[in-house]
């Protein structure tokens, strides 16, 4: 901004001018639990509320995390998600406290660039991120020919059956540092060729995308948490034996998790929240009188150890047969299939589960040229019979897995994808349904006026 001071010259009107006394009276006034920071949830199911964080309550979660990955002052971390997220939040006071140097990205379009220009250990991100370098990654292996090709999909099958502690066998990790030397190496490269670890939250992550960069020696730690819990309650993490692909991995020390007998979540610990800024009556329906916080997500323990989530309670729908739907479940299988870039699975009160459906048209693009079809707009192409059956095909593979009343009946296309600026997603790119539902309600008409 013209006429701004540079930030050097307000540290020097500092130095000139320390007020030793003051400063000193101010520290000695404030205490751990003390108000910080509020910041407001997405009001994904309602209004947004306004969290109030303590500086224990932050401190708690960096200190807790500082172990979960082998962290050096000499790493360097990218930053890219909303630093008015709790997540990221949290994040730069971890790295602040551990001295990791920080460079933040110019835009969620640079990051590609900037990760090659950085060379970070580590970066947070949310799984649809990961999707979309994955899917890229995907498309360019198509893009090859010959014996290139064949041994791309070679080495991304053997990363997609990747278990670990060498639990495929000799033959298998032979192979695999094989794949690593010719294809795997290349993705790293993408990375900035430096990454120890990528911290991954805010929505599920796909089991396959952990296992695939897992064998391409790039270790996602898919954790959980929530804006109230300032925010991690679990973390998947470089402890012995402390990662398990489809979960959220081991509860963080001084935290405390237990599954009520609806299956919700419910947590104790030094991150919990203060409560919510002049919402005393919201903060009670969250806090019961024993201190326990309802997360509004469902989950069990795996090997007694390992959290998993199966649902967010609140989003869990009924169809007027009285089956119960968890629509994130359904998503999520859904989305590991190449043609599918974002997905809605709907039907409340309806006699059938369906789902709004939005193409990868990138990768839609690419396949109309492999088979000749024309492709002139998004619009066009959702309309083409031939691509339809082909989508609806994806859907019936994961028909073949689910319960015959969770199978997705009549789903419809849609010509694009759902955005942050048109309010349709959270800033952690969680869907916001109603609005969704709202703005789509002439295509509810069609699937379930159908019958």
């Amino acid at each position: 901004m013209d006429g701004a001071k540079h930030w050097l010259e307000l540290v020097n009107d500092g130095k000139q001018n320390p007020k030793a006394k003051e400063i000193d009276a101010i520290k000695n006034s404030i205490t751990p639990n003390d108000l910080f920071s509020i910041l407001y949830t997405s009001g994904t199911t309602g209004n947004p509320k306004g969290v109030m964080l303590s500086h224990n309550n932050l401190i708690s979660n960096s200190i807790a995390c500082q172990v979960l990955a082998p962290f050096q002052h000499t790493w360097i971390a990218l930053s890219f998600l909303p630093l008015n997220h709790v997540y990221e939040r949290m994040l730069s006071t971890l790295y602040f406290y551990l001295g990791v140097s920080v460079y933040y990205a110019e835009s969620l379009e640079t990051i590609g660039d900037n990760l090659k220009e950085v060379k970070p250990q580590i970066f947070g991100t949310v799984p649809r991120l990961l999707e979309k370098v994955y899917d890229k990654i995907v498309a360019k292996g198509e893009e090859q020919t010959g014996i290139k090709k064949k041994l791309f999909f070679w080495a991304l099958d053997l990363g997609l059956r990747y278990e670990l502690n060498g639990a495929n066998g000799w033959w298998y990790e032979f192979q695999l540092k094989i794949a690593n030397k010719l294809i795997f190496s290349k993705w790293r490269e993408a990375l900035g060729g430096n990454v120890v670890a990528v911290a991954s939250g805010g929505a599920a992550l796909q089991p396959r995308l952990a296992r695939v960069f897992q064998a391409g020696r790039i270790i996602v730690l898919e954790g959980y948490g929530l804006t109230e819990t300032s925010p991690v309650i679990a973390v998947n993490n470089f402890q012995p034996n402390s990662i398990k692909f489809g979960t959220v991995g081991t509860v963080i020390d001084k935290v405390t998790v237990k599954i009520a007998e609806d299956g919700e979540i419910l947590v104790k610990g030094p991150n919990v929240m203060l409560g919510y800024y002049n919402r005393p009556d919201a903060t009670a329906e969250v806090m019961d009188s024993e201190g326990w916080f309802h997360t509004g997500d469902i989950g069990i323990f795996e090997e007694n150890r390992f959290l998993k989530i199966t649902d967010r309670k609140k989003e869990i729908f009924k169809t007027s047969g009285g089956k119960y739907i968890a629509p994130v479940m359904i998503e999520n299988k859904l989305k590991e299939s190449p043609f599918i870039e974002q997905v809605m699975v709907i039907g409340e009160n309806q006699k059938y589960a369906s789902a709004f459906i939005v193409p990868a048209f990138a990768f839609l693009k690419e396949y109309c040229k492999r088979k000749e079809i024309e492709y002139t707009s998004n619009e066009e192409i959702i309309k083409n019979p031939v691509i339809k059956a082909r989508i609806i095909e994806e859907v019936e593979k994961v028909n073949k897995t689910l319960a015959q009343y969770e199978t997705i009946k009549r789903p419809e296309l849609l010509s694009r994808e759902w955005s942050i600026e048109k309010n349709e997603m959270t800033p952690k790119l969680s869907l916001k349904r109603k609005v969704i539902m709202a703005a789509n309600k002439d295509l509810l008409d069609k699937i379930f006026g159908a019958e």
